[in-house]
């Protein structure tokens, strides 16, 4: 079991995440190398999975059948998944958040991947196949969320892509934790551009002003270069951001 962090009023429990799917082996996969690896080596974080075929039916091991209604492809069944998920949440806490990946739900942000992990963890339901019968996403109050505009064969992906969103934000993962307030949609706006040495490169120079000294200037100059790229490549960040500026 990993450490959890102390404080003067006893042990802090580290951020968790407990992820059910029909394939556990596929985690922590590459979270577990690089900071999140670091991370969950150390105990600034933890990480369960559940295989959802544990709780089949059957002797042929069924955790789906054919729509009602008709139509292609099968659907998770729901006794499955409630004893998959009610057997989560009283290993892992009912202070988790309830998560099911959908085309359907709330696209994932900054601003929600910020808001998790201010919480004390998530228990993410990974679909398959057509989805997911309706009457258990109601029954136990689960969130949809959506990775992007895309279809995917499982939940799998989007979990792997949301925690690592989440857990580099967490004490103890990431080094400089001031570095995480300049990076793109913390501010509303995309990133300024980075340079490095050399200072001239197959004859491209880096901008003047970085090789200053002048860190007013050089702050200017990043807000102007990142407002001009937001205003290029995402309209929408844009009039969010501006919109937020004149109110």
């Amino acid at each position: 079991m990993c450490a959890a962090e102390l404080r003067e009023d006893g042990p802090v429990t580290p951020w968790g995440a407990h992820v059910l799917t029909l394939f556990p082996d596929m985690f922590p996969g590459p979270l577990g190398f690089s900071l999140a690896g670091r991370g969950l080596e150390a105990g600034a974080w933890t990480l369960r999975t559940s295989n959802i075929r544990d709780y089949s039916v059957g002797k042929h091991h069924v955790v789906d059948d054919s729509p009602f209604g008709g139509g292609a492809g099968m659907v998770m069944r729901p006794d499955v998944l409630a004893n998959a998920i009610d057997d989560a949440v009283a290993t892992s806490g009912a202070d988790k958040k309830l998560i099911y990946f959908s085309p359907r739900g709330r696209v994932m942000d900054q601003a929600y991947v910020r808001e998790l992990s201010e919480g004390s963890g998530a228990i993410m339901v990974c679909g398959r196949f057509e989805g997911v019968d309706q009457r258990v996403l109601d029954a136990r109050n689960i969130e949809e969320v959506c990775l992007g505009d895309f279809i995917l064969s499982g939940g799998e992906v989007a979990a792997l892509a949301l925690l690592d969103a989440v857990v580099r934000l967490l004490p103890g993962v990431t080094g400089n934790q001031a570095s995480l307030s300049e990076e793109s949609f913390e501010t509303g706006l995309l990133e300024y551009p980075h340079y490095t040495r050399p200072p001239v490169w197959e004859g491209r120079d880096v901008p003047e002003v970085l090789l200053s000294g002048h860190h007013e200037k050089i702050r200017e100059w990043r807000q102007r270069q990142s407002e001009a790229l937001t205003k290029q490549r995402r309209v929408d960040l844009w009039e969010r951001w501006s919109g937020d500026k004149l109110k």
